[in-house]
């Protein structure tokens, strides 16, 4: 048992020294989240390839779901409602943590201001 645990701790110390020389050369780790794919040439959304249906018979077949989805949301007026109601109270309480961020971001400039006024 000692000894697999010398040689899982042993893995993971070159692991963690591959990973900060990758760091500090101010790349991505090999095999790493979005970066790998844009160094592959993918792009940022590369990876959701990997997630939709090859074949053409199976991507129609996902069209077919979806675009049935999309009408069937667009014909129901009361779920259409909803949605739209949903959207405006999200898109109210964004606003509203945005502005009281920008009020607490004055309310710190102002203190700082004041530190440096009473320093001098």
């Amino acid at each position: 048992m000692a000894k697999k645990i010398k040689k899982a701790l042993k893995k993971l110390k070159k692991q963690q020294r591959r990973y900060e020389a990758a760091m500090a050369a101010g790349g991505t780790p090999i095999g790493g989240g979005m970066g790998a794919n844009a160094a592959r040439g993918q792009g940022l959304l590369g990876g959701l390839s990997g997630l939709l249906p090859s074949r053409r018979s199976e991507q129609f077949l996902v069209g077919l779901l979806v675009g049935a989805a999309a009408a069937y949301v667009l014909s129901d007026e009361e779920l259409r409602g909803k949605i739209v109601k949903s959207g405006l109270k999200l898109y109210g309480n964004l606003a509203g943590g945005l502005a009281e961020m920008k009020e607490q971001m004055a309310d710190l400039q102002a203190e700082l201001e004041a530190e440096q006024a009473g320093a001098l």
